[in-house]
């Protein structure tokens, strides 16, 4: 079978679309939420999407595979928040190896099947590796801007359990994603990379980071450029953008990226801005359309989506991807 490194050189590459969105589009209820385990649990389930891996598995399973049926080259498994900081918030820090686990393996199922179905096309579990809910980089507290709700250390701490589950659950590749602190990200490249000498294993890598305002820089202040040169050191599978803006506002943004990345590019943006009530309503038509521009400049290697897109939204940006060339790798000099 080709690696993804060698299909990456003949075409560009489809991303799956939005978890959350296809779960709300589901309806569940806080039971769905609740393992048997935590059925007296004090604090309420609902919403922590990571949970379904182990009380829905269907749920998850089935969403995976809408996507590689859309043509998904790669599905991220359910696995954004399954860190022990970010489940500190609903006291499921016991469940995390679990969750990293069955959500790795829910994603390689649905790929499994795909590959044998479609041969020529084989399918690729990406390990969805979040930025967490607290920061090292910015103080919770407008009274006292020194303090840190989180350490290096303990960052690293949580993301080497996160990596280490997810490698055991099976996934081809790991993506450090929506990264909004240039801190955190450092924090999790360093615990893979802990991992994967412990293992004597290396993954490909991918790197996503999210511009959250029109002043072009991440919420801890960083530019494109300033933290393409802080991510220099980590050998990386692709580099690009994702969430926060839809891609009519990427667009700046991910051209700075496909001047000067040494490595591939990838974008997956939202279906636009959200309307007053959180809506995202770009159709997949307008999605394709715009990221296809992206295509046709010649600055992508991989496509996907994020916020509010669905397999329609996937489905729309294969179709658009079948007619451009990936963006070239740059030659080393």
């Amino acid at each position: 079978m080709n690696t993804i490194e060698q299909l990456a050189e003949g075409r560009i590459l489809i991303l799956d679309g939005a978890m959350g969105t296809m779960i709300q589009r589901l309806g569940l209820s806080e039971e769905d939420f609740r393992p048997e385990s935590m059925k007296d649990h004090p604090i309420l389930l609902q919403g922590n999407n990571e949970l379904l891996s182990l009380t829905r598995p269907d749920a998850i399973r089935t969403i995976h595979e809408q996507y590689l049926e859309a043509g998904a080259d790669i599905v991220e498994t359910n696995t954004f928040s399954a860190t022990r900081i970010a489940q500190g918030e609903h006291k499921c820090e016991h469940l995390v190896r679990e969750m990293n686990i069955r959500s790795a393996q829910l994603a390689r199922e649905a790929c499994d099947k795909y590959t044998a179905l479609h041969p020529s096309k084989p399918r690729f579990v990406a390990g969805a590796i979040g930025p967490m809910n607290k920061t090292a980089s910015l103080s919770p507290d407008v009274n006292d801007p020194g303090y840190r709700a989180v350490t290096f250390d303990e960052l690293a701490s949580a993301y080497r359990e996160q990596v280490e589950a997810l490698m055991d659950g099976g996934v081809d590749l790991l993506l450090v994603e929506t990264i909004f602190d240039t801190l955190n990200a450092k924090a999790a490249f360093y615990a893979i990379e802990e991992v994967f000498e412990a293992r004597g294993k290396r993954l490909p890598l991918m790197c996503s980071v999210t511009i959250t305002d029109a002043s072009g820089r991440t919420l801890s202040g960083q530019t494109i450029e300033a933290f393409m040169i802080s991510m220099a050191h980590v050998p990386l599978f692709s580099l690009g953008l994702n969430c926060a803006l839809g891609a009519a506002q990427m667009r700046p943004y991910l051209e700075v990226i496909a001047e000067q990345a040494s490595c591939r590019t990838s974008v997956y943006p939202n279906a636009g801005l959200p309307d007053q009530m959180g809506e995202y309503r770009e159709t997949p038509e307008v999605t394709a359309k715009l990221v296809g521009e992206f295509m046709k400049s010649g600055w992508v290697n991989v496509v996907g989506g994020c916020c509010g897109t669905t397999p329609e939204h996937i489905a729309a940006l294969a179709e658009e991807a079948s007619k451009h060339q990936p963006r070239p790798l740059p030659v080393s000099v």
